[in-house]
Formats: C-alpha cells, structure tokens, sequence
C-alpha cells in the first residue's frame, strides 16, 4: 500500500507527526508520502491557490512543505512532481474535531475530499481534543488493517473522530451522520497597533442536534464516530419539484 499523508494543522503538527510514525510501524506499506501546509490553516475548506505559484520543500524528517493549503498539498501530492501513485489519501491527525457542521469548514476533510475527487480513497481523521493523538493512530491502524475490504460508493469519503482519550478506554466504534451547529456569533471588531477598525471571525456555534444518530453524540458517550460523506452536492430529492416548477418558465425563456 503506498499512503499519501496531509492535513491543515501544519506539516509540524504532532498528529500528523504520530500517525505517520505509527503507520510506518504497524502497517504494511511500499511508501509513505507527507505533504501538508507550511502553517496551521484550519478553515481553508476546498480552496486552491490560484493567484501565485507554489514552493514545495522537503523537511529534514522527509516531509515535504508547501506553502498552501491543503487541497494544494492533495493536489500536487498526487501530481508527477512526487510520483506519488496513492493507494490511499489520509488527512490528520486533526487537532480538535470536525463534526456535524464543522465539515463545511474543514481543511482536513478537504484534503479527503480533494483525493476522492482525483480519484484516490480517502479519509479524514480528527481528535476531539489535543492530548491523545496515539489513541487516534491506532484507530487509523485497526480501519486500515480492514479498509481494503470495503466497497464505498464512488465519491465516498470517511470522516472518522476519535475522543480525546486513551486507547483502552474507547467504547467502541459508531455509524454516525453529521450533526447540526447554530449558527456562530457576530464578528469581533478590534482596532489593530495604528488604530484600523478588524473583525475576528467567531468560534463554531454551539451543538443544536446532537441525537443518537450524530457523531457529536457518539463522541460525548466516548465512541468513535466514523461518518461517510459525499462530494456529489446535488439534492436529488429536489430535483423533482424543481422540474415541476420550471416546467412554467420553459415557455416564457428561449
């Protein structure tokens, strides 16, 4: 298996650090390839840099740093420039959870969803926390020792979230769907050293569904959560009235 590694945490982040380390000692692998943002960049979501070329350097630990985000680092992960022909795409260890809403967001779970899309297997990885990053490897190892008999729909990701603590005392593994945030609270306005008027975007709201079925409660009762995500955003249950309602503008345009 060749595994190519990223995140949005850093290419210096421990979780990044601890799973590649673990990998390399428990799993079977031809290659291991690390390519990740040369700094935190939490939030980029599904972004590619588009405006400026990119400067790829390797680390001293083999690493390999680009000063983009980490869809760039999938992206030219699984370019020639590494000749990284993946077996499979993992982003993390995540420092903190991408649950429910948080996904739209993530960084990490773009990285995924940016292997998917080159056709490659993915799967994101978080820890609700920043203590337990060798409990969250060992979960990657015990999924990967059975990931090849898996059949996924195409466009599948898994989104996979660990409780911040020891191994031995997870409760198990759950199916999950995304739970559900409110929404976050107004921008905070601060004045910068030469008195200019800046905004900080607020903290994720607050949890508002966390039922039995959501990976936000799956977390809080200490189990796994491992939820399948989608990249195809069509509503197919709207395609229909959709239909019906244009059905009235067919004749009024072209």
């Amino acid at each position: 298996m060749k595994l190519l590694l990223s995140n949005d945490d850093g290419v210096r982040a421990e979780g990044l650090k601890v799973l590649a380390q673990r990998l390399a000692e428990e799993i079977e692998v031809e290659r291991i390839t690390v390519v990740a943002p040369d700094r935190d960049r939490s939030g980029a979501s599904n972004s590619l840099t588009l405006s400026r070329p990119l400067c790829p350097e390797q680390m001293e630990n083999g690493f390999y740093s680009i000063d983009g985000t980490p869809t760039d680092c999938v992206y030219m992960g699984l370019s020639k420039l590494f000749n990284s022909q993946a077996d499979l795409v993992i982003a993390g260890i995540n420092h903190g959870g991408n649950l429910g809403d948080d996904v739209l967001y993530s960084g990490t779970v773009a990285a995924a969803t940016e292997g998917r899309f080159l056709g490659v297997p993915s799967i994101a990885v978080s820890l609700v926390g920043k203590q337990h990053f060798a409990t969250a490897a060992e979960v990657v190892v015990k999924v990967l020792r059975r990931y090849q008999n898996l059949a996924l729909p195409t466009g599948t990701i898994l989104n996979i979230n660990v409780p911040d603590l020891p191994f031995n005392q997870l409760k198990g593994i759950r199916l999950t769907q995304l739970g559900h945030r409110h929404q976050a609270g107004e921008p905070e306005a601060v004045k910068d050293p030469r008195g200019k008027l800046r905004y900080w975007i607020p903290a994720a709201g607050s949890i508002r569904d966390a039922g039995p079925e959501t990976d936000f409660y799956a977390i809080e009762q200490g189990y796994v959560s491992i939820t399948p995500l989608h990249v195809d955003l069509t509503h197919q249950a709207a395609v229909k009235p959709l239909a019906q309602w244009l059905d009235g503008l067919i004749g009024e345009i072209g």
